[in-house]
């Protein structure tokens, strides 16, 4: 019998999740650990030369601001974050499938020397020596302070998917680890897990697609 999926990342990305995963013919079940909630921010005095987007939920919660900004070229990490993107607005719009590091170096290779980096409350600050960047804050990613009903009544049979490594320090937290089967979206988000899972896997990439492809694997392992 094929294992459950336990997709714990915050909508509207927990639906699109589950979409992909029943395409695919998984029991997908949503227990998100996280409610993603908008900040008020101010734009800068003087727009700078690009917007770098890390995260689709900069893109779906950036407000009234965000619509000054989308006649700039948009770096975003992620197809998921690049499609968010253009639907918020952005007509230029350039996609990376690694880390913000890569997708900074493809604005690098196109002149950027400043750049606007809307961001969530957490998250990982990149410094380089050469180019400007002016980050804002703009939403907040809020942890459940217990395990879901839906994510407790799947488990320990479901093999869960963590997105990132604050969602996979957070499960950690909330769980005991032995008898549970996790994907996780990339090594860094493995790492955060910790050790003592049934069975821990990371995707060759950082997308989902390639998450849902290890998760596809680890379900239709017999129980």
């Amino acid at each position: 019998m094929i294992r459950p999926l336990l997709v714990l990342r915050p909508e509207p990305g927990a639906s699109e999740t589950l979409f992909k995963a029943r395409a695919m013919g998984l029991e997908a079940v949503a227990a998100p650990l996280f409610t993603i909630r908008p900040l008020d921010w101010d734009l800068p005095d003087r727009l700078p030369e690009a917007v770098l987007l890390t995260s689709a939920n900069a893109a779906r919660h950036g407000g009234p601001g965000l619509s000054k900004l989308t006649d700039l070229p948009a770096y975003a990490v992620g197809v998921a974050t690049a499609e968010a993107a253009r639907e918020a607005g952005f007509g230029r719009v350039a996609t990376g499938d690694g880390d913000a590091e890569a997708i900074l170096a493809h604005a690098r290779r196109d002149g950027v020397r400043a750049i606007l980096h809307l961001a969530g409350r957490e998250h990982r600050e990149v410094m380089p020596d050469d180019i400007d960047i002016d980050r804002r804050v703009i939403y907040a990613a809020e942890a459940v302070e217990a395990l879901p009903e839906a994510a407790r009544v799947a488990l320990p049979d479901a093999v869960a998917l963590l997105h990132s490594p604050r969602a996979a320090r957070l499960f950690a937290r909330l769980v005991d680890p032995a008898g549970i089967a996790i994907a996780a979206i990339s090594p860094a988000a493995l790492t955060a897990a910790g050790p003592g899972w049934r069975i821990a896997e990371s995707a060759g990439r950082p997308t989902d697609a390639s998450l849902l492809a290890v998760a596809a694997k680890l379900c239709n392992q017999r129980r």
